[in-house]
């Protein structure tokens, strides 16, 4: 038997053997009969959700120390028999989160347009080469599917075989639909996520009688910057997905992505708030991207530019004003949070080691002489007027998945001097969006482009990728392949291995 213990909103498992069962994270041994297992599996699940199990009725949010535990069904001698207890412990929570055993098909929690915005910007993007290289190629051949969630257990991507992928849509296993554990019940992607583990299921293991059809191997993802889960990958199919090398394929696919996250250091610089950025329309050019907007306030409306190695502008109407590295900074922080900021806040946001608030108020004095007295509110330090900047044009942009019109906007890095922790936030953030739509539209020109930026032309990744993708033997090709030469010998194949050109 396992003991859980709950922390917040996540499971822990503390322990992780049955007798007569396979491993707690693997569904089944090698040469154990398939079909016996699936059998009784499911005579289990059956006594369990009809009320057979033995305390089943009795209440379960409480933890030790309560009186009651989320064991309570794992005490029943005959289904601890036949259920691993990791699967038994969360047919519990999935039964206290009332769960429906006969629901159908799991809720959608995105429509088309919020979905294509949010993962456009989901940190996760920036893997979607690795995983399909590793897994997704080869899934479409072998009638399997490559899921990929958020921390939430929305689904962000389902690919692989297609008719699969019909026949999972009849469950709702598809991208923007609810498989967190809460939702559905036990499953691999929402449970890998509850337990944050690695976990496999087989058949009748998932608490939904509907998904009993189908075997499931999932790990969560982290960031390697703070270790905060940032989704699950997950292999979904028949019976053979249970078998104990489809879960370590699984998990080197994870190792992959985090290798690959921590390799270009983009994870930590997203923030939750920055993913959900969105925008109804977008303009063609940085000017009309900065363009005051239509009504009353509009005459006032300054426009800010920060992108690219130029000294930053501010412009006011036909006005245009270069402003020093610092006001362009806490321009920068102001604009990324509307709410505001207090004077010891923006003080870390500028210099998280030896700037105190007497000198914010001083440049916030001197800042006011540049914008104007009523630009600047105090208590907290925040914009009282219209500021656009040239990175919400290139953010617009990518969330409409207009990755063309965002490199036209790109300039480059945002304040690409400033070591202000803040800037190198917003900076990093936008530089990771713009690599992952790019390397995620598969077009080589676009490619092309992103590699000729400063931020792309040491990326071994992105010019690993334009090899890939570019006629053999033409010209471009051998450019490309030359600078994607120097940069394995300049960074090592560790650093390029992880997305291979296709063959």
């Amino acid at each position: 038997m396992i003991t859980v213990v709950i922390v917040g909103r996540r499971a822990t498992v503390a322990a992780n053997t049955v007798p007569g069962r396979a491993g707690q994270w693997t569904a089944l041994r090698p040469g154990e009969d398939a079909a016996a297992v699936a059998r009784r599996l499911g005579a289990a699940h059956d006594r369990f959700v009809t009320g057979g199990a033995r305390q089943a009725g009795r209440s379960t949010r409480s933890g030790p120390a309560g009186g009651s535990s989320w064991g309570s069904a794992a005490g029943d001698v005959a289904l601890a028999a036949d259920v691993r207890a990791v699967v038994l412990e969360s047919w519990e929570r999935s039964r206290c989160s009332g769960v429906d055993p006969e629901a159908e098909s799991a809720g959608v929690a995105f429509g088309d347009a919020d979905l294509r915005e949010y993962r456009a910007v989901h940190p996760l993007a920036s893997v979607l080469p690795v995983v399909r290289t590793l897994l997704v190629d080869d899934a479409v051949d072998a009638e399997l599917l490559v899921a990929i969630s958020d921390a939430d257990g929305r689904l962000l991507w389902v690919e692989g075989d297609t008719s699969m992928r019909d026949r999972a849509a009849a469950m709702a296993f598809a991208e923007g639909a609810d498989w967190s554990e809460s939702a559905m019940g036990t499953n691999a992607p929402g449970t890998s996520l509850a337990l944050d583990h690695c976990v496999q299921l087989f058949g009748a293991e998932h608490f939904a009688r509907t998904v009993r059809r189908w075997s499931c191997a999932a790990a969560p993802v982290h960031d390697p910057a703070s270790g905060a889960i940032l989704g699950s990958i997950d292999i979904t199919g028949g019976t053979r997905v249970a078998a104990p090398e489809v879960l370590t394929l699984v998990r080197a696919t994870v190792a992959a992505a985090e290798a690959e996250l921590r390799l270009r250091g983009i994870a930590g610089g997203h923030r939750a708030d920055e993913w959900r950025d969105v925008s109804a329309s977008g303009p063609a050019t940085v000017a009309d991207a900065l363009a005051p907007p239509a009504g009353a306030g509009s005459p006032h409306a300054r426009r800010l530019r920060v992108l690219g190695g130029d000294r930053p502008t501010l412009r006011a109407g036909r006005g245009e004003s270069r402003l020093s590295p610092r006001h362009a900074e806490i321009l920068v922080l102001l604009t990324e949070h509307p709410d505001g900021l207090s004077a010891e806040r923006l003080a870390v946001e500028l210099d998280e080691r030896s700037l105190d608030a007497v000198t914010v108020r001083a440049e916030m004095s001197r800042l006011r002489r540049v914008l104007g007295a009523d630009m600047i509110a105090s208590r907290p330090y925040r914009l009282t007027g219209s500021v656009l900047t040239d990175v919400m044009a290139v953010r617009s942009a990518l969330s409409r998945g207009d990755v063309e019109e965002a490199l036209r906007l790109y300039r480059g890095p945002a304040l690409p001097d400033s070591l202000a922790p803040g800037v190198s936030e917003v900076r990093e953030s936008l530089d990771a969006r713009m690599r992952a739509a790019v390397l995620h539209s598969g077009d080589p020109s676009l490619l092309q482009r992103w590699a000729a930026t400063s931020t792309g032309r040491d990326d071994p990744v992105v010019w690993q990728a334009l090899v890939a993708l570019l006629r053999a033997g033409s010209p471009a090709f051998v450019q490309a392949k030359a600078h994607a030469d120097l940069l394995e010998r300049r960074f090592g194949r560790a650093a390029t291995r992880l997305q291979r050109p296709r063959t």
